[in-house]
């Protein structure tokens, strides 16, 4: 397929359906409208079923059902839909079922506004809902990025039978940008079999019984364990990170994701011209959180500055990548404002001088 320029919220539907979805639940919320938008459209000429569904509640539990069945399904919100669909999250991981969620952030907390943000980090990485689960969490800076991890989504999900997560910023929803699909991509993993999959019981095979729910307590405990053994998998096997600038020695280290990243490269770029030697490290799986590299870069490093579209919550992943006290530095936007690379050049120039004040809070 040809380079094509398409909005970020087009380019993720597409990427779904070349990926072999054929089945969209979902409720519309700015920014991420598009998508369910595109998919209401372009799934039904590929045989697909778009469901627009009478609230986010309902779209996750339809994500339930659809993937128990064996198909590759998807569904896409923003930061409050994510919240509604918190508690299916976790049901979804209690019961193994491999699901792509896409999540365009907006401003909050609340209502908030429907700007770019990314608030949602904690959400993410940490508190999607109740109970021992973990998900994968691809974080694109571009919208070709955005098209390939939505791909590479649905080979996690089938691989690990677990929800994988796509988060991206408004920007990644609503910016243009030209992307390219390739008709012989090749799966990223060796995809198993899905006996599993509840598909009609002819007395050939045990019934597929999916379900989350234990009352033998000892039952509960060894299901609990051989998650935990699938998500120590994902942290060994899954994180993935790029880096830029002054790799050898830097007089500071920047750890940023999202479009975030870019507006920090163009400032690293301007800090290059002035004779300031400036790294940054990228996080594209927010989890695992490449800790080994961001300790390894950053013990080449003077200073640690992280720069996010939020109050400071990578800070605290940062914090624990380090394993020592050392000061960390932050600049941050809320509330749908964006980070300038003019902000970051300033907030290297004081670090630099030594007038920046450690951030203590994350």
């Amino acid at each position: 397929m040809a380079r094509k320029l398409m909005k970020g919220a087009e380019a993720i539907g597409e990427a779904a359906v070349q990926a072999g979805c054929r089945l969209f639940f979902g409720y519309p919320i700015t920014p991420q409208n598009e998508i369910p938008e595109y998919l209401s459209s372009r799934l039904p000429q590929v045989g697909g079923t778009f469901v627009q569904a009478e609230s986010e509640v309902a779209s996750v539990h339809m994500l339930y059902g659809a993937s128990g069945s064996g198909e590759r399904v998807m569904t896409s919100s923003s930061s409050p839909g994510i919240s509604l669909m918190a508690e299916g999250i976790s049901y979804l991981a209690g019961s193994e079922l491999p699901v792509v969620i896409v999540n365009i952030m907006r401003a909050g907390p609340g209502l908030g506004g429907i700007l770019s943000s990314q608030g949602d980090y904690f959400q993410t990485t940490k508190g999607m809902a109740h109970g021992d689960f973990r998900i994968l969490s691809l974080a694109p800076w571009s919208i070709q990025e955005a098209a390939d991890l939505v791909q590479d989504a649905f080979d996690l999900a089938d691989f690990y039978r677990n929800p994988v997560m796509v988060v991206g910023d408004g920007l990644i929803g609503q910016m243009m940008e030209p992307v390219e699909f390739f008709d012989d991509r090749a799966p990223i993993k060796t995809l198993p079999a899905k006996p599993w999959a509840a598909t009609g019981w002819k007395r050939d095979r045990p019934k597929a019984i999916i379900n989350s729910l234990f009352l033998d307590p000892a039952e509960l405990e060894r299901h609990n364990q051989r998650l935990k053994a699938k998500y120590d998998l994902m942290e060994r096997d899954e994180k993935r990170f790029a880096t830029y600038g002054a790799l050898d020695k830097a007089d500071v280290l920047i750890v940023a994701y999202g479009t975030v990243a870019r507006v920090c490269l163009t400032a690293i770029e301007e800090l290059g011209n002035q004779g300031v030697k400036v790294a940054m490290i990228r996080p594209i799986t927010l989890w695992p959180f490449p800790s080994e590299a961001v300790r390894e870069m950053a013990a080449k490093a003077r200073d640690v500055l992280v720069v996010e579209l939020s109050t400071g919550q990578m800070i605290e992943d940062v914090r624990l990548a380090l394993q020592r006290p050392r000061p960390v530095h932050f600049h941050g936007r809320t509330g749908g404002m964006l980070v300038s690379p003019e902000e970051v050049v300033n907030k290297v120039s004081t670090i630099r001088e030594g007038q920046a004040k450690e951030a203590h809070h994350g």
